[in-house]
């Protein structure tokens, strides 16, 4: 068993997420545990779609299915847009993007380094 499927398989909540996410087709996904690692929350999902409309039903999907299941939505940016969609739901964000804006931030390279980095050490 991965890190990445024991995380999964410890939190249901994460569990659930996933499985929202696989059912509107989000590709190329990737679990962060940052547990102890950050002030903001304790694990991210990186995901994309193939068209911005796509993100969008990624992301509306995935807010409905939290608020179905009385998970509190703190926060949503960028789903007017779709290239880059956030969504807070507190201890688990969830960023939704589209392939090349993944790239152009260099977004798992930023997060490996959040999820590998001692606590109180700077981010180079």
């Amino acid at each position: 068993m991965t890190n990445a499927e024991q995380t999964v398989a410890e939190n249901p909540k994460l569990e659930a997420i996933i499985d929202w996410l696989t059912d509107k087709k989000a590709e190329n996904i990737r679990i962060y545990d940052v547990q102890n690692k950050t002030d903001y929350t304790d694990v991210i999902v990186v995901c994309e779609g193939n068209a911005d409309v796509h993100n969008k039903a990624i992301a509306s999907h995935l807010i409905d299915m939290a608020k179905e299941n009385h998970l509190g939505v703190l926060s949503k940016e960028g789903i007017d847009n779709g290239q880059w969609i956030l969504i807070d739901i507190g201890d688990l964000i969830v960023h939704i993007f589209m392939p090349q804006t993944r790239e152009q931030y260099k977004i798992d390279e930023l997060f490996t380094k959040v999820k590998n980095r001692i606590p109180g050490e700077e981010l180079q």
